[in-house]
């Protein structure tokens, strides 16, 4: 008895064809996503600013580029994790949903900048910052600074006084728009997060800077780089080592 061949039903080139470009699509999706983690982790990510701090050099709703890789210095905008105690409901960013915070992880969504700030750095550790010269000026280092080109219109460099010498691994920062920013000033009366002494809570842990901002990208009518203002250029370099900790008077420097 002779058996008939079983016919082999061949794939169809079609469906071949779908199926491989199905599965290059993934790869290419699944690449792409692991590559945008990596540069918002390492290089740089998207922020939204959520308050009036930094009038008018931003503004609330504006989205800002902030790179990881370059040391910050004076007259940065930068961009931090809250020490500890700074954030009011109007300064911390919506917090967004587990899909957005996904979009957000992956690079694909601007940060919403929950639990983050973002001021001007006006003092390094060992600086010597103070409130205010004859002029109204701010010191750094005993050298006025020239605010006019950032400051907020109206606004006094600061309505307090206060002399204070940065600590080691910690920043000191102030907002733009001063009558409306939360900042150094605000916290030279607190403690830390984890305790310590009055004023500990007024500079920022070098550790918890999450870099600086160097281009507001939308609107896109507010195109712009962020650089630092030629003042800082003058301030010349912390006469000592910076102290373990912090130095804080509430009183105007001598006159």
């Amino acid at each position: 008895m002779t058996e008939t061949p079983t016919a082999t039903k061949e794939k169809s080139p079609h469906r071949s064809g779908l199926a491989a470009a199905a599965r290059e699509f993934v790869l290419i999706v699944v690449g792409a996503l692991i590559v945008s983690s990596i540069l918002r982790a390492f290089v740089g990510q998207m922020f939204i600013i959520p308050s009036e701090s930094m009038q008018n050099t931003l503004l609330v709703g504006d989205r800002v580029v902030v790179e990881k890789l370059t040391d910050v210095q004076r007259g940065d905008v930068v961009v931090f994790e809250d020490p500890g105690g700074w954030l009011g409901q109007e300064e911390s960013g919506q917090k967004r949903g587990s899909i957005g915070r996904f979009f957000e992880v992956v690079g694909l969504l601007p940060d919403s900048s929950h639990g983050h700030l973002i001021k001007r750095l006006i003092g390094m550790p060992g600086d010597k910052v103070a409130c205010c010269d004859s002029k109204g000026r701010l010191l750094v280092n005993g050298k006025p600074l020239d605010e006019t080109s950032y400051l907020y219109p109206g606004d006094a460099p600061s309505a307090m006084e206060f002399q204070v010498t940065v600590p080691a691994g910690r920043v000191f920062v102030m907002g733009d728009h001063r009558s409306e920013s939360g900042d150094s000033r605000v916290h030279l009366s607190d403690t830390g997060p984890d305790g310590g002494s009055p004023g500990d809570a007024a500079f920022v842990p070098l550790d918890k800077v999450t870099g600086r901002a160097i281009l507001v990208v939308w609107p896109a009518n507010r195109f712009a780089k962020l650089g630092i203002p030629d003042t800082f250029k003058d301030i010349p370099a912390a006469a000592a080592p910076p102290p373990d900790k912090p130095s804080i008077s509430l009183t105007p420097p001598p006159k």
